[in-house]
C-alpha cells in the first residue's frame, strides 16, 4: 500500500521532471488566462490587507511566477513588500524560478513544515498547488501558524465541479483528451499531464475547500470561480 509520505515524494519528482518545460507548457495550456487569475488574487487581497507587508510567502512556488505577479501588482497599488519567500519541495522548479527572479529567496520545504516563525507572515499564497498537497488539512493549520493575526490566506486552484451542459462537456473533454497530448508533447513526458486532470477529478469542489478552510480557522473573505469554473480564487483572514 502506497504511504502519503510516498505519494508526496512521486508528486514532487514529476515537477522535477517537467520543471525546464513547466513555463512553456502553462502558458500554451491555459492560452495565458491564468495571468490575469493571478492578478485578480494579488488585487483583491490588497483591497482587503492594509496593513504594511512585511513578508508574503508563495507556498509551492513552482518557477516563481506568482511571486513575480505579487511584485508587479504591489507596484501597481503603491504598495511596499518587505520581502517576497518562494518555498516548493521540488529543487528542478525552484532552480528555474532562480534563474528567472534573482531577486526572490526560495527553499525548499514541503507546504506542512514551513520554515517560518510563528505569526511571521503577512499573506500566504499558492497558486495550483494546494490540490498536490498530500497531506492538506496538515499545509492548513501550517498556513495558520505562520500567519499574523488578521493575515491572508490566499489560494487559486483548479476544483471539481459537478455540472451539466455543452459547455462543461467541452472544459472535460480538453481537460481529459486535448491537454495531456498537447501537455505531453511539450514536456515530453504525458503522464504528468494525465496526472493533471486525474487530480482535479478528486480535489473539492469550493464550497467543500471553503469549508475545510474554515475549519483550520479561516474566515472566507472572498471566492470567485472563473472560466466556467475551472479555476477558483478563495481568500480568507486568519481570525
Amino acid at each position: 500500500m502506497e504511504t502519503n509520505e510516498n505519494k508526496q515524494q512521486k508528486i514532487v519528482q514529476m515537477f522535477d521532471d517537467i520543471a525546464g518545460t513547466y513555463d512553456t507548457a502553462n502558458r500554451v495550456l491555459s492560452m495565458g488566462i491564468d495571468i490575469q487569475w493571478r492578478k485578480r488574487a494579488c488585487d483583491e487581497t490588497f483591497k482587503r490587507y492594509e496593513k504594511p507587508i512585511e513578508l508574503i510567502v508563495d507556498v509551492a512556488c513552482g518557477t516563481g511566477d506568482m511571486m513575480g505577479y505579487w511584485a508587479k501588482q504591489a507596484k501597481k497599488a503603491g504598495r511596499k513588500i518587505g520581502k517576497i519567500l518562494g518555498v516548493d519541495p521540488s529543487v528542478g522548479m525552484t532552480d528555474v524560478g532562480k534563474q528567472k527572479f534573482p531577486e526572490f529567496e526560495f527553499v525548499i520545504s514541503e507546504a506542512t513544515a514551513l520554515p517560518l516563525d510563528n505569526a511571521s507572515a503577512d499573506v500566504v499564497s499558492i497558486s495550483y498547488g494546494i490540490r498536490n498537497v498530500v497531506k492538506r488539512q496538515d499545509a492548513f493549520r501550517e498556513f495558520a501558524r505562520v500567519l499574523k493575526s488578521g493575515g491572508y490566506v490566499v489560494i487559486l486552484e483548479f476544483t471539481k465541479d459537478d455540472k451539466k451542459g455543452f459547455f462543461f462537456a467541452l472544459k472535460d473533454m480538453y481537460l481529459n483528451k486535448i491537454l495531456p497530448i498537447l501537455g505531453g508533447f511539450i514536456s515530453k513526458n504525458k503522464e504528468a499531464y494525465e496526472y493533471l486532470p486525474n487530480s482535479i477529478e478528486g480535489f473539492l469542489t469550493a464550497p467543500m475547500l471553503q469549508k475545510e478552510l474554515d475549519e483550520a480557522g479561516f474566515e472566507i473573505e472572498f471566492s470567485k470561480s472563473f472560466s466556467m469554473d475551472i479555476s477558483t480564487l478563495v481568500i480568507a483572514k486568519k481570525r
